[in-house]
Order: structure tokens, then sequence, then C-alpha cells
């Protein structure tokens, strides 16, 4: 699974390797507090003004950082939900509602959903990107292994698609990563008696599977450039089962996120000009 063509490093200590993390970071209340999220807010506008510019993300995440003197996970929040004003634009207009997926297929990137969904329950922090994707912070390093928040997660999910009205619900899950097959069984046991039909298949490439399809589940930011259709169904299901949710919201004033939403023109100037 990838979140973009260029990723930021995080720090030695989140490399591949070590257990993916769940629940609340013992920073997260100073470096996402209120003055702290003003702060990155307003680096978020500057990476995205250098996107749109040809700026590579690193390099627009590095030099952004180092001017805000950011923390690693402050900027991988950015790396995690930064993207050019055209990205936004073109991922809004193939936005769809959870509706749309009655008596259609759903194609569900498997990691990347669930571990959002485990995140949130575990009362993590999750990041709502321009285009209002849900996305988490724990990542995806190499290594995975399910909790006991991911039977709930699988079980609201199967919910949500059952109350959707999906006829058939396929899970790609990438084959490489440890306990991918344990999480497959895990869905095919808790989803066994859903009213659609159900695939869990593990993959070498999720992502390319993904590519060109309708009625796709994921907020990976390759996943959502070059899908035909999105559903924000982390962002559906927390609304009306975990309001609470603590959301670090990335969406620019003005926006309209109703699916099929059309963003503003991108802006011409620099940020603050």
């Amino acid at each position: 699974m990838t979140d973009s063509d260029e990723r930021y490093d995080p720090p030695a200590g989140e490399k591949a390797g070590e257990p993916v993390p769940r629940g609340g970071h013992p920073d997260d209340p100073r470096l996402f507090g209120p003055e702290a999220v003003a702060k990155l807010r307003a680096a978020f506008e500057e990476v995205t003004w250098l996107l749109g510019r040809g700026y590579p993300l690193r390099t627009a995440i590095r030099t952004v950082g180092d001017h805000h003197q950011l923390a690693a996970r402050q900027r991988l929040a950015l790396q995690r939900s930064a993207c050019s004003d055209a990205q936004r634009a073109s991922r809004l207009a193939r936005r769809a509602p959870a509706s749309s997926l009655r008596g259609a297929e759903a194609s569900i990137d498997g990691f990347n959903l669930i571990i959002t969904l485990e995140v949130a329950l575990s009362g993590g922090l999750l990041l709502r990107g321009p285009e209002g994707a849900l996305r988490d912070l724990a990542g995806l390093r190499g290594s995975y292994a399910p909790i006991a928040q991911t039977d709930a997660a699988i079980d609201r999910l199967g919910a949500a698609l059952s109350g959707a009205g999906a006829a058939r619900a396929r899970f790609l899950l990438d084959a490489a990563v440890p306990s991918s097959g344990k999480l497959r069984a895990r869905i095919l046991e808790r989803l066994a008696a859903a009213p659609f039909a159900l695939e869990a298949a593990l993959v070498p490439d999720p992502d390319r599977l993904l590519v060109g399809a309708a009625g796709v589940i994921s907020s990976d930011s390759v996943v959502l450039d070059r899908c035909a259709q999105w559903i924000d169904l982390a962002g559906e299901i927390l609304a009306a089962r975990a309001p609470a949710t603590r959301i670090v919201d990335f969406v620019p004033g003005g926006v309209d996120l109703a699916p099929g939403g059309v963003a503003p023109a991108p802006r011409g100037g620099a940020p603050g000009s």
C-alpha cells in the first residue's frame, strides 16, 4: 500500500518492522492541540501551493516543515493528507456516497480501511484530507496483527455495506503484509452471514487492481487519483457510529464535500497573498 508516489520518511523509530500502533499517541495533545493545528493548517496551505507548482511532495514537506519547525508526526500528517488543488478537484468530482453501492460491487482496500476504523475505535487521531477522505496516522510499516477492535471494525464495515445494499464486497489484502492471512480469515468469519456476496483475496498489489474501478473504498492517495469512483465509507461509518472521533480537518473553507461537489478554483497567489 502506498499513500503517495513520494513518501515522507518517518524517523527511525517508526520504520518498517515495528508493529502498527493504534490508539492515541502520547504526544498528540501537544502536536495536535488548537494552537498546533492552526499552525499545521497554515503549513498545509503552503504545501498545497507548492504541490500545485510542481514541487515533489518530499521537497514541499521538508521545506515547509523546516520553516514551521514541525515535528515528525506533524510532517507525517501533512504527507498523509496533502495534494494539489487540481488533485482535490478531480477526487471530489469522483466521490460518491455509500448509497451508490446499492446492487453494485464494493472494491475494498482492506488494510487501508480496517486500520483506520481500528484507530478510531481505539481512541486514536484521524485526519480528514482536502477531498474529505479520512486517514489515520498509524501507517502500514511492514507489520500487522489484529487487535481487540478488529472484529468491531469488520462488523461496522459489514453493517455499512449491508445498509447500503451492496450486492458484492471484494476485500483486497496485500499478501506481503504479515498476518494478512489471519485478517482474511477474520473477515470471512465475521461476515459469513452478510446479505452480500463476499470475497477476500490476498494479492501482491491491491492498488493496481483498484485503478480504474468504481465502488472503491479507500483513502490511499494513489488510488483516489486513479480510480473511476470512490466512497469515504470510513467517514460515513464513524459519523453514524462513533461521532466523538477526534479528527484534524484539512478541508479548505468553501469546498463542497457533497458527492460530486466541485472544489473552488485553485488559488492564484502564494499563501497569505
